[in-house]
């Protein structure tokens, strides 16, 4: 009984807090659902006014099962996993692991602006290793192929991710909070809108490498090349796999850009298999999985 409440009660709180964001009881600062929906309109505004590929439309294929990802994926499946999550939270503090016992790092003393910096690189190099093991592990694979299904990149595609990808990146991520001391500071928020922004623009129709920044940061030119049908045998298992931060591609071998004409063939070898509808491609991953065991 103790964990049913404890699923219970965190599914509602946790779809209670999505409501006050509609209803805009929660601060703009920290509102994901009109935080989302903006940056998505921005980018959106600036893919119809500077287009990469002109002949792509602005609603281009499948930009509704993209827009529909971003809120199943960001709202629906939150409230639907927020218990799960919850429940393997009590189950570290029964073993005693919690944010003391990991911490290798204690922010909460340094200056806010290294907080937050050192909060947004931990992370981003976390999830940058997950997209990673996305490629390079089969069964991980499966799932990531509902991503690399895009055909026509657009802002939109950003979020089209099978909502399993959340259980596989929660556990690194938190890890990394944990190593921080268990410290997420409050500008948090922040960095997640700042995270939302880049993904967006990285699968834009824009044409935009950020100079010499893009050394750094991940760019839609760059990203572009992530999501190519074909790659150097050398890059079989992918390229560009950057988040929000290009820098751990060039310095672990994996960027790759051999030019920027922006007109390539998107998707994986099989992509021809992969459902059309939002259900089929939710459910692809694990069929995929049952054949390959078959």
């Amino acid at each position: 009984m103790e964990y049913i409440e404890i699923i219970s009660a965190t599914t509602l709180g946790t779809a209670q807090w999505v409501w006050r964001n509609v209803i805009f009881e929660v601060p703009w600062s920290q509102n994901y659902f009109w935080g989302l929906t903006i940056i998505s309109l921005l980018v959106w505004g600036a893919e119809m006014i500077w287009p990469w590929r002109r002949e792509q439309a602005n609603f281009r294929r499948d930009f509704w099962l993209d827009a529909s990802y971003m809120y199943v994926n960001f709202f629906l499946f939150s409230i639907a996993i927020s218990g799960f999550y919850q429940l393997l939270n009590h189950g570290f503090s029964q073993f005693g692991i919690n944010e003391k016992s990991l911490s290798v790092i204690e922010l909460s003393q340094w200056h806010p602006v290294t907080q937050l910096i050192v909060f947004f690189v931990t992370l981003d190099f976390l999830q940058w290793f997950t997209h990673k093991m996305l490629h390079r592990i089969p069964l991980l694979w499966r799932f990531h192929q509902v991503h690399h299904s895009i055909k026509e990149m657009g802002f939109a595609g950003h979020l089209r991710y099978h909502p399993m990808e959340n259980i596989f990146y929660k556990p690194l991520k938190t890890l990394g909070v944990m190593l921080l001391g268990g410290f997420e500071p409050q500008q948090a928020f922040m960095v997640h809108f700042f995270t939302i922004a880049i993904g967006h623009l990285n699968h834009a129709n824009i044409k935009l490498d950020y100079g010499a920044l893009r050394y750094v940061l991940n760019n839609p030119v760059m990203h572009l090349y992530h999501h190519a049908y074909a790659l150097p045998v050398q890059h079989r298992y992918g390229v560009n796999f950057g988040i929000s931060l290009s820098l751990w591609d060039y310095l672990f071998k994996s960027a790759y850009i051999p030019e920027k004409s922006g007109e390539i063939t998107l998707g994986y070898r099989g992509d021809d298999r992969m459902p059309n509808g939002l259900l089929g491609q939710l459910l692809h991953g694990f069929s995929a999985a049952k054949r390959k065991d078959s």
